[in-house]
Formats: C-alpha cells, sequence, structure tokens
C-alpha cells in the first residue's frame, strides 16, 4: 500500500503524539523507546518491526541496547515527518503489544 509522502504539519505531528504513549518528537523524525525482559525479547520485536517494514517499503532506525530498542521513524524523501510514519508507528505500538 502507498501512503502519502506529504509532510504533516507541526500541529498534526503534535496531535498523533499526544494521542500516542511513549512517542516523542527530535525535530524531523519521531521516535519511542520500547523495554523488554530481555534482550531475546527486544531482538524478537526487532524481527517483527523488520518485517513490518520491508512489508511497507520504509524502514525505522532500530537501536538495540539489551533489553530496550529505539525505534526512530523519518520519511527522508520527504524530509521529515509523513503519514507513512505515523501508520508505521501505530502498527510497531501494536506488535509490541501491551
Amino acid at each position: 500500500m502507498i501512503r502519502m509522502r506529504t509532510l504533516l504539519d507541526d500541529d498534526a505531528v503534535a496531535r498523533w503524539i499526544s494521542s500516542h504513549e511513549g512517542w516523542r518528537r527530535d525535530a524531523d523524525l519521531i521516535e519511542k523507546e520500547f523495554r523488554f525482559p530481555t534482550f531475546l525479547h527486544a531482538v524478537e520485536f526487532v524481527h517483527r518491526v523488520a518485517e513490518l517494514a520491508e512489508a511497507a517499503d520504509h524502514h525505522p532506525d532500530m537501536d538495540i541496547r539489551y533489553d530496550r530498542v529505539r525505534i526512530g521513524l523519518s520519511t527522508h524523501s520527504a524530509g521529515g515527518i509523513t503519514e507513512m510514519d505515523t501508520t508505521l508507528a501505530g502498527e510497531i505500538d501494536r506488535t509490541a503489544g501491551p
């Protein structure tokens, strides 16, 4: 599915962040840190995110630090945050579970 690559304005990004726990804006990206019980759980999560990202043809920055995974999303071709980022972020939240 092709999603819009039009930049979201600051208000739209702020509204999205306010309704999605743990996400924050850092300049031209949205990011969130996820914590897991073990390193293996963190790596399994990264694998699930990789599958989602590949299916969406939209690849986040991911940083694994033992039991923590930081995900950063930005649509580089558009120069910032687009609906592609917020859509994938929502899918990432769902795969992380409660």
